[in-house]
């Protein structure tokens, strides 16, 4: 049996393991079997106070106040569950958390009054930048969290009280909050969904990780990022879809830091459309698509970044205002992205300009366009100064299956809807990505029920759907 001293680590009443499986670095499609820890819960009981055990497949629970994990308990879902989180309720882990969706069968935890809407989205109006159930709030003692094919939707309702010393506060809005000071945890968030969300859809701090071929839509109402880590993490942001962010689909910083432990993060083939629109903090202090900043290290690569707000960037100021400080440039590396624009002001940020703070984006030949040879540097370019990037405009279309470009309703087209983010054959994203310039970051173990389904190495292609089929699978 694979992973027999992670398995001991989870205490159970019963463990019935009825699975085989490959390890593998890069299979997105581990077969498993559906495994059952400890005692099954019952579906025809309103959940509320302490939990441990496994949903089962295909049931539906209803949540009617917080649940907790207790230290040393695990709490399973099985494929197929529907968890519908009512009054505001979150779900506290002081011990496992592990939710197994499969593909053909994904579970659900929402909002039972709530209800996804197509089209265009505005703040005022969009009932997914108010939180409806609270958030999956996680320990110092969580030293294992898994979510795979799982759709989080409608979370971040603001908590009403401090559910552990030393983590969260009241009024913090999160879908997914994981903190383990001692820089020891493993997180796995996997080719899942979440929607909608009015502050960072996940805030991790101290840990090992993988987040891996998810889809985000709708996240952060007037701030907040997609997938947020800040001091003492350190893995993969790769893969993944973000359309409609406030601010950021990925970033990384240092805040609150672990002695020994700097953070750093792989942000490769992902794609961000879209993002940055609704940040109300000062323009130019925050960035909309990727962004590195608080002396920690980030690998930006193979990306495609649509009518954001601005290019990936490479914080370099010391602003205590916006409190965006100096990233780890000596350390951080990136390149080999493709940026596409509809309006001179969005292509005027390709390369962040110094409208808050300084920058240190510095202009790659790689990238798409070539901001190298456009800015002439090394040169005359100085970073961070303001460039007429008119010329751009339009130019390098990704040539999406399914989604026009010019397309002027990138401040409102905050979700997927009928749209198709694959890449046309004639893509100029095709083959220009990199397989050499780093490597991912292999830290966290690869097990179909209690790891990784799989770290996927970067493509030659841009963007998180490469033409083989590797990567994201919505």
């Amino acid at each position: 049996m694979k992973k027999l001293v992670l398995l001991l680590t989870i205490p159970v009443l019963a463990l019935t393991l009825m699975y085989s499986c490959k390890k593998s670095d890069s299979s997105t499609n581990v077969s498993a079997a559906q495994i059952q820890l400890g005692q099954a819960i019952s579906d025809t009981a309103k959940l509320c106070g302490a939990i441990k055990g496994t949903m089962l497949a295909n049931k539906t629970y209803t949540v009617t106040c917080d649940v907790t994990v207790n230290a040393g308990d695990t709490l399973l879902i099985q494929k197929g569950v529907t968890v519908k989180m009512t009054n505001s309720s979150n779900i506290i882990v002081n011990g496992t958390f592990i939710s197994l969706g499969t593909k053909d069968a994904p579970s659900f935890i929402t909002d039972p009054r709530r209800t996804k809407t197509t089209g265009s989205s505005i703040l005022s109006s969009d009932s997914a930048y108010r939180g409806g159930w609270g958030g999956i709030y996680c320990s110092a003692t969580c030293k294992l969290f898994v979510l795979k094919w799982t759709h989080l939707d409608f979370g971040g309702a603001a908590l009403q009280t401090v559910p552990f010393s030393g983590g969260p506060a009241v009024g913090d809005q999160y879908v997914v909050y994981y903190g383990t000071p001692a820089g020891d945890g493993n997180f796995i968030f996997e080719d899942s969904w979440l929607y909608g969300c009015p502050d960072d859809a996940v805030r991790l701090y101290g840990c090992h990780f993988n987040i891996m071929r998810n889809t985000l839509e709708k996240f952060g109402s007037n701030g907040g990022d997609g997938f947020n880590p800040k001091g003492g993490n350190i893995g993969n942001m790769a893969y993944n879809m973000f359309i409609g962010g406030a601010t950021n689909g990925t970033k990384c910083a240092n805040d609150n830091p672990i002695s020994g432990i700097e953070t750093k993060v792989a942000m490769y083939n992902n794609t961000y459309v879209n993002g940055g629109f609704r940040n109300s903090g000062t323009f130019g202090a925050r960035a909309g698509s990727a962004e590195v900043e608080n002396q920690s290290t980030g690998l930006v690569y193979n990306n495609i970044i649509v009518n954001c707000l601005t290019g990936y960037r490479i914080a370099g100021g010391n602003n205590a205002t916006a409190k965006v400080y100096h990233a780890d440039t000596v350390n951080s590396s990136y390149g080999y992205n493709l940026m596409y624009a509809d309006s001179t002001s969005l292509a005027n940020q390709f390369v962040p300009t110094n409208i808050a703070q300084a920058e240190q984006t510095i202009p790659q030949h790689t990238d798409i366009p070539d901001m190298a040879t456009f800015l002439h540097y090394p040169g005359s370019y100085t970073f961070g100064a303001i460039y007429d990037g008119s010329s751009l405009v339009g130019k390098n279309n990704p040539l999406f299956v399914n989604y026009p470009l010019p397309n002027y309703n990138y401040k409102t087209q905050a979700s997927i809807d009928g749209y198709d983010f694959h890449l046309q054959s004639t893509s100029p994203a095709i083959g220009k990505g990199t397989t050499t310039a780093f490597s991912p970051i292999m830290n966290v173990p690869v097990d179909p029920n209690f790891g990784s389904s799989g770290i996927t190495p970067p493509n030659k292609d841009l963007g998180c759907y490469p033409t083989d089929g590797t990567g994201n699978q919505h």
